[in-house]
């Protein structure tokens, strides 16, 4: 094998991780693929002397891929002039029981919409801490240069970053067949029309959480009846609900005339949905491979 194929072969073993980091830390499939082409241009075009003094690749490419991921982030914090913005992600979806082992990768353990609704909260340091340390298990000596700090400073941001999680408490219940025991409930519900049974699978202070294109990207409603009622719209005789993985929870893509139109992850919690994040984005939905769902 020669040099620069043994390079290439050490960089695609390295992808998957790689992908993962970029992924959780970015939220768009685009901007982390992005990400780790970026690195392996600047591993590529470096020089061999350069390359052959990297005593650890894996290292050197994590690093790399984590400071343009901290610069795509810091980018989109100045973009919307300082202010944290929940955005969600792009859906990584399945159909049920079929799960595609790139995605997998891909999710490195991540469970449901909503836990990336909440990091994009976070600062991009609090961020950058929490996803390597605490996801990737990278010893706070090397996270540190990244961000600047010290080891311990860059501890504590990944302690306040693990709070915040905490605190929204984001995560859904583990038994995925519970999960999707209380999605088919909820959707019974709205075909029914009964307006009762349908606030009785809801958590009282459930919150549904949107992004509907340009003009409605932040869209959220709170508490069980706001939430009922707009429930209903998607169980109307025109929409097909076809069952689906969404970042590894139970979810749904609804198509209209064979066309998806809405992607939706849940949070279930105790039997009754606690979240709903819907992606209706009509420009978003078009980049997604949804091919696996029979569009």
């Amino acid at each position: 094998m020669t040099a620069d194929a043994s390079l290439t072969a050490r960089f695609e073993a390295a992808r998957p991780q790689l992908g993962a980091i970029a992924y959780r830390m970015l939220g768009s499939i685009d901007d982390a693929q992005d990400a780790v082409q970026e690195a392996w241009l600047r591993l590529s075009g470096s020089a061999e002397a350069a390359r052959d003094g990297i005593a650890n690749l894996d290292a050197w490419l994590t690093t790399v891929v984590a400071r343009i991921c901290l610069k795509t982030l810091r980018d989109r914090h100045a973009r919307h002039r300082g202010e944290l913005v929940a955005h969600l992600p792009d859906p990584i979806v399945d159909p049920v029981g079929d799960s595609d082992p790139e995605h997998r990768a891909m999710l490195a353990d991540a469970v449901g919409l909503a836990l990336f609704v909440v990091l994009d909260t976070l600062p991009p340091a609090e961020r950058l801490a929490f996803v390597l340390h605490d996801v990737f298990t990278i010893p706070f000596d090397q996270i540190a240069p990244i961000v600047d700090r010290t080891p311990d400073a860059t501890r504590k941001l990944a302690s306040r970053a693990r709070r915040r999680i905490e605190q929204a408490d984001p995560v859904p219940d583990g038994d995925i067949a519970a999960q999707r025991e209380a999605v088919d409930a909820f959707f019974a519900a709205g075909r029914t029309g009964d307006f009762d049974r349908l606030v009785s699978v809801l958590h009282p202070d459930v919150v549904l959480r949107g992004d509907f294109g340009a003009e409605a990207a932040g869209f959220r409603a709170d508490g069980a009846a706001s939430v009922a009622k707009l429930a209903r719209s998607y169980a109307g005789p025109e929409r097909e609900t076809r069952a689906a993985t969404v970042n590894g929870a139970a979810g749904a893509v609804i198509f209209v005339g064979g066309r998806a139109t809405a992607i939706m992850g849940f949070v279930v919690r105790d039997g009754r949905v606690a979240a709903i994040d819907v992606l209706a984005d009509p420009a978003r939905i078009a980049k997604l491979d949804l091919s696996s769902m029979g569009e």
